[in-house]
């Protein structure tokens, strides 16, 4: 029997256009009503993932940063977190500077109205189309080098993927068990983008850490989701159900491919037959 539901948003809950559909809401709500425990695991920051599920209208549990911090959203309690070690920061800031590559930074200031930090005006042409027009939840500063007192969660690159994954090959082999690194790709921000965590960090191990603490066992977690940051979720829980549109990576260890995409309500397809709603 199943209890924990985890689920991705960007390309599984949400549309093309950051939009969670009808039939989908319908779904979510169905389950909470039914105590399913449904968890959002995204490697959003809170503060958007909340935004883009509020017309969902119950409580949830955000595991954010890909599981760097984890808050329910009825009083914006963090559960836990994992920052990343600040001279670690900087080495890999570093690493990045010297392939003239600009990061996003990711932090824990949601109480204090931001959650980014970035040197160069967020039209800057190396950050692609990760920004809104309107963002206003982030800070500029002269140097990430500078940087002592924020609890960084994050440390995001965007680029083409030849770079992001040499990057990431030389991030591995000079650093490693140093940090947790993967590549997203199903994205319209750019190419890729190279995610840089502490190394403890990944959506399955903080879905381990929230179900251990609500008493709840791996053979009764489905996890579903479509890009690389959701392999290990995938792979490891009870069921692990990959988006039809979702990577050849996460489709190769998936127990179940969806018959619809992120654009049909695939969520809501898939969770109605698995669970008899």
């Amino acid at each position: 029997m199943y209890k924990l539901i985890a689920i991705d948003l960007d390309g599984t809950l949400l549309d093309d256009h950051k939009e969670i559909s009808k039939e989908n809401i319908q779904l979510i709500n169905k389950l909470i009503e039914r105590d399913y425990e449904v968890v959002i695991a995204t490697g959003r920051r809170y503060w958007s993932a909340k935004e883009l599920t509020k017309t969902i209208n119950k409580p949830l549990v955000i595991l954010a940063n890909n599981g760097s911090i984890v808050r329910e959203t009825k009083k914006d309690r963090i559960l836990f977190e994992k920052h990343l070690n600040i001279e670690d920061f900087r080495t890999v800031v570093g690493s990045g500077k010297e392939r003239n590559l600009h990061p996003i930074i990711h932090v824990d200031n949601y109480e204090n109205g931001y959650d980014l930090i970035v040197e160069m005006d967020i039209e800057n042409q190396a950050y692609g189309n990760y920004f809104n027009k309107d963002e206003k939840r982030y800070k500029k500063v002269q140097s990430y080098l500078e940087i002592e007192d924020e609890k960084v969660l994050a440390v995001v690159y965007l680029g083409s993927k030849a770079d992001m994954k040499d990057f990431y090959l030389d991030i591995n082999k000079n650093y490693p068990n140093k940090y947790n690194v993967h590549i997203v790709e199903n994205i319209r921000a750019a190419e890729a983008l190279l995610e840089i965590m502490n190394p403890l960090v990944c959506k399955w191990q903080s879905l381990q850490e929230y179900a251990r603490e609500r008493g709840i066992k791996e053979s009764e977690i489905i996890a579903i989701g479509d890009d690389n940051n959701d392999f290990p979720m995938i792979k490891n829980a009870s069921l692990g159900i990959a988006m039809k549109n979702a990577s050849k990576n996460v489709k190769s260890v998936a127990d179940i491919i969806t018959e619809k995409d992120n654009n049909k309500s695939g969520v809501a397809f898939e969770l109605k037959k698995i669970l008899k709603l």
